[in-house]
Formats: structure tokens, sequence, C-alpha cells
């Protein structure tokens, strides 16, 4: 059984079922996820897209398909359990469904650590007592859980393995009808219709700012599969008829595309940093999660870039600070040819050597499978 709960998780859990499939053909998967794990034939007991919300607030509005989906799984380790469960961060669902497994006898993989690091760290100790082996993808981690006596390996990031382009700047512009020469802006308001609404707004801002002093500029706006383009237009995106391309394919490509992008903070910036872009990362939430996040997190970046670098690679414009305004100066001192594009540059390259080797999928679904194994050998015995 295989459980992730939001889309990252998903692609994630696809490639360590792929991976996992490669050793072992004729293994099967059931469990919770999205489209992704659907395509490598697990069996989706539950359409984790019910289960994709952010924020305390937000919570509250999907607890009856939260409790939906913790009957279903819980009744399926309990009639068939699995040999192994496998479950991808979602911790506050993921470790009360491992509390139920482990008294079923189903050992437990953890693959990608739940932000543990950054606030509730008390649940290291519960992770340690429920976990028969755990894989980390980010590289403090793997220090993070040792110091706390936790046996954990670190497999490396599999966004080195998924993040690829497939087309030269010039291809895609070419098949996009695009000006290689003028400067191209990425927008990437987010995923979730909630961080749309919050931050394309502000993004637009901040690119027709941008373009009052760039004349020569345009602005590309990747469609999110989970999104539609009534999403953008409820948004305001028909403001910008002529200079912001909304493209819905070819993301990565788009993505590599950029002279540099306006982000919000997410799995999308490391994908940026994998990509060389340089970026400026910002992100809103309603006003009382914010407040009551700022009493439990307790890190010193918001950004999955600036904390594998262990500094401030990329500036960071967080709730009171993301405007357009703060936004379009930013992108104006990452702009080609200024210095400190070139450090920038510099500091990505560092955090793509600290995100590892390719071939973190492969090194997970190995340890998982041992971890399987070891259960049908104390079977045996």
């Amino acid at each position: 059984m295989i459980v992730s709960g939001e889309a990252s998780g998903d692609l994630h859990g696809a490639h360590l079922v792929s991976a996992m499939k490669e050793i072992e053909p004729e293994i099967s998967f059931c469990g919770m996820g999205g489209k992704y794990l659907l395509r490598q034939g697990v069996d989706i007991l539950v359409d984790a897209a019910k289960m994709a919300v952010v924020g305390l607030v937000e919570v509250l509005t999907h607890l009856m398909d939260i409790r939906a989906a913790w009957k279903s799984l819980v009744n399926e380790l309990r009639n068939n359990p699995p040999d192994l469960l496998i479950l991808i961060d979602y911790p506050d669902f993921n470790l009360l469904l491992a509390a139920k497994a482990k008294k079923l006898g189903v050992p437990i993989f953890y693959y990608i650590s739940p932000q543990v690091w950054a606030w509730r760290s008390g649940r290291v100790k519960k992770i340690g007592r429920l976990v028969d082996r755990m894989a980390v993808i980010l590289p403090f981690e793997k220090e993070f859980y040792r110091k706390k006596g936790v046996e954990v390996d670190y497999a490396g990031h599999p966004l080195m393995d998924s993040v690829k382009t497939t087309m030269t700047r010039q291809d895609f512009c070419r098949i996009h009808r695009l000006d290689s020469d003028r400067v191209i802006v990425g927008l990437l308001p987010g995923s979730r219709k909630k961080e749309l609404r919050a931050m394309l707004p502000v993004f637009l801002d901040a690119a027709d700012k941008l373009r009052q002093t760039h004349p020569d500029i345009t602005f590309l706006l990747p469609l999110a599969p989970t999104l539609s383009l009534d999403d953008l237009r409820d948004c305001g995106v028909d403001t910008f008829p002529e200079d912001v391309r909304v493209i819905s394919e070819n993301r990565y490509d788009l993505m590599a595309s950029c002279d540099c992008v306006m982000a919000a903070s997410g799995t999308v910036t490391l994908e940026l940093a994998i990509l060389d872009v340089p970026m400026v990362v910002s992100y809103k939430m309603s006003p009382l999660t914010w407040f009551v996040g700022n009493l439990l997190v307790d890190v010193d970046y918001g950004s999955l870039v600036n904390l594998v670098a262990g500094g401030e690679i990329v500036p960071e414009l967080m709730q009171h600070d993301s405007t357009p305004e703060k936004i379009k100066a930013a992108i104006d001192d990452i702009w080609p040819g200024k210095p400190e594009r070139k450090a920038m540059l510099e500091g990505l390259a560092e955090v793509r050597t600290l995100l590892g080797e390719k071939g973190a999928s492969e090194r997970a679904a190995k340890i998982a499978l041992i971890t399987a194994r070891k259960k049908l050998w104390q079977k045996k015995d």
C-alpha cells in the first residue's frame, strides 16, 4: 500500500513504484494517490485530489473527505494486509495510519520526510517508534534524524531524475511562436486554486509594472493540470492579452526558457534550481493560517532552495512583503546582465550539487523492498 496526499508526492510515489516494478515485476500496489500513481497501475482506493489542502483553516472544510479516506485505508489494512505500507510526506494523516499498521503487524517505509525539522519536532519520536525504515530526499534531513536517534537513509532528490528538458529555448520559442530575443519572465503562482487566487493577481500586477520599464518582455504562464483557463481568467489573466502567454504543455521546457521567474514557494523552486533559472519566491495565505504558522514553524527560510543551501540564495517575499512593487524590484535585481544574477546562478549550482546524484527512486526502491522482504523472512522463520 502506498499513501500520498498531494500532487508532488503522487509524482515521486509514481517514480518509486516504477523503480520497484523494475526490480520486482510481479509486485502490486493499492492506496491513496492521483493520476501519476494511477498510471503506474496502482489500485487507487482514495483520490488524493480531495485531500490536497493547505493551511489549518482550509483543512476544516475537508474533514468529511479526510475521515472517509481514513476509513477506506484502515479497512484495507485490516482486511487485506499488505507486505509493506509506503508513506509519502502528509504527516498528520500518515502517522495515524502508521499507528494502525503497526498494530496489525504491517511494516512501514516512510519515503520523503514530513517537515518535522520545521515544526512540531516532537513527532520525530513517533516516527522512530512506528517506522521500520526511512528514506529522506533533502540533504540536511539525514543529519537531523541521526541526531534524534532515528536510522535513516539519504536517497537523493527524485527531481534530479524527473526534471528534464526536451528542447532548446530557441526550439521552444519557435514552436510557440515566441521571440527568443526578448526577455522572458515566467509567472508560476502555484497549482492549487487557493494559491492561484492569492498569488496570480499579485504576479500580474508586478508584470504590469515590469512591462512599463521593460517594453521588450514576454510573460509565460504554465497552465497546471489541476487548473483551467477559467481559473486563470477569474484571476485577471485576460487583462494581459498580448504579452502573457498561457501554455499547457512542455512545462519544464517553458521554465528553462525563462530568463527569470516569479514563483510561489514550493517544490517548483527546486525544479527551477535544477533548470538553472533565477527566481523570486513569494507566498501568501489566510491571515489566521499565517499567524498560527509563525507561532509554530521554526525555520530560517520559507523556500526549499534556501533551506537546502543553508543561506539566502533567492529572495523571499512572504505574506505582507508579497507586493507587486517588491516583486518587481527583486526581478529587476536579477535581470540579465546584473551582477546579482551571476551570484544567484552560482548559488543554484551549489544547490544542485547538494541535491545529490540521479537515481534517487532506484535507491529508495531497494530500501523499500528490503523492508518488505524482511517481514516475509520473519514469517518464514
